[in-house]
């Protein structure tokens, strides 16, 4: 939800003038303990994984490499925004999104080096961000990114409802 929320701000080009909603997310975030900023980092890397997938076999469908095609446009855009997202932090971005695309989860790529640090949020759900956007833009549809990630929800829901009947 947060995600569908950044997209369209970004669409309706009210990126920042919304007070009330950035208030209720800083307070959704303010709410969660350690367990749950891991949950909301697990479900950032969910996200890249599904996005990385989609874009895998779509750049497949056409002989392409997602990795040649995405990751530097991906890079380039994460080095525009120096502020937002420190530098030091693309490597672990681009690390996280190649593991993605050749079928890793990035929440399990990424454990090898250790516990998430806090300059990495930002850039975290920047990639995740972007990654939506870039599906959007090729797909000409503002509201592509979250409908597969909605339709991927209620598979799983329909699939553990049969499995509860059954």
């Amino acid at each position: 939800m947060l995600m569908d929320s950044r997209l369209r701000s970004v669409h309706a080009d009210t990126v920042g003038s919304d007070p009330e909603q950035q208030r209720l997310v800083e307070h959704l975030l303010g709410s969660m303990g350690p367990e749950g900023l891991d949950d909301i980092l697990d479900g950032a890397c969910t996200l890249i994984f599904m996005y990385m997938k989609w874009l895998r076999e779509a750049h497949e469908a056409h002989d392409k490499d997602v990795i040649e095609y995405v990751v530097p446009t991906l890079v380039a855009t994460l080095r525009q925004m120096p502020i937002s997202i420190p530098p030091e932090t693309i490597p672990t971005m681009s690390g996280m999104v190649i593991a993605a695309a050749i079928g890793l989860s990035p929440t399990l790529w990424r454990q090898q080096y250790g516990d998430w640090k806090r300059t990495e949020l930002t850039p975290v759900e920047a990639t995740a961000f972007l990654l939506a956007e870039h599906i959007n833009r090729m797909t000409g549809d503002p509201d592509f990114a979250t409908r597969l990630i909605t339709e991927a929800l209620t598979q799983v829901e329909e699939s553990h409802a049969e499995a509860e009947r059954g």
